[in-house]
């Protein structure tokens, strides 16, 4: 109930809304894909969905949590943790692409829509927490540090999406498997390169996130023109 307020404050309300109802657009082409093959497919976008939704309940949750408290204290810092831990699995439905047939497969364009729709959904529910998370950072340490922030989060989530694209790792993975996530990540690290993929996915997926978190927030501070006024006329006396 409490997330449920935060969420749909004067502040929030409008992007939880509109999430909200891409959300319900994907779910319901889904199910006419599903009516109409018979099959469940893409049946895992939905569970990407419920996840991409994580990292935005977190930050509300940690955002609320800093300015009631004022400052730091344990719960804040495990919220702050938990967003930055599940923050990935927002953009990552866009990995999801990889699973799209030829364009001659007969429902192409009906799962290229769906994939992009989910994808889209979650990069904006993922930027959303984002902006969140930075105005934290930015009360915390000034506007610099809030984009060196925002920096560090996307090169962090792109080598988390490698992890869970090429590596089979999940969030969650960091308390259920944390021997074979150290060592899946030891074995990167002692040598980066012996997989192309290595590098150049977390750099090209973290520039990404990087430049499409940066429009976004240049259009959401959009002013719209202001009307131009003209000086009245003076009107001259006529002359007797």
């Amino acid at each position: 109930m409490q997330l449920l307020k935060l969420a749909l404050r004067r502040e929030t309300a409008m992007p939880v809304l509109a999430l909200t109802f891409a959300s319900a657009a994907c779910v319901a082409l889904l199910a006419a894909r599903v009516l109409s093959t018979g099959n469940l497919r893409y049946g895992f976008l939905l569970w990407n969905l419920f996840l991409a939704w994580l990292p935005l309940g977190f930050a509300l949750l940690a955002s609320e949590k800093y300015h009631r408290a004022s400052g730091q204290d344990w719960r804040f810092l495990g919220l702050a943790g938990g967003w930055l831990l599940f923050f990935p699995n927002a953009p990552y439905i866009f990995t999801d692409l990889t699973h799209l047939r030829t364009r001659y497969f007969p429902t192409f364009w009906v799962d290229l829509s769906l994939i992009l729709l989910c994808a889209l959904t979650g990069l904006v529910l993922g930027f959303v927490s984002l902006y969140l998370m930075q105005s934290v950072v930015e009360r915390m340490f000034g506007r610099a540090a809030s984009w060196l922030f925002v920096a560090g989060v996307a090169a962090l989530s792109g080598f988390g999406i490698y992890l869970g694209r090429f590596l089979r790792f999940n969030s969650w993975d960091v308390l259920l498997k944390p021997r074979q996530l150290y060592h899946g990540i030891g074995n990167w690290a002692a040598d980066p390169l012996a997989n192309p993929s290595g590098v150049t996915f977390p750099l090209l997926f973290g520039a990404f996130l990087f430049i499409t978190y940066l429009m976004l927030y240049a259009l959401t501070h959009l002013r719209p023109a202001q009307p131009i006024v003209l000086p009245h006329k003076v009107e001259q006396p006529a002359l007797a």
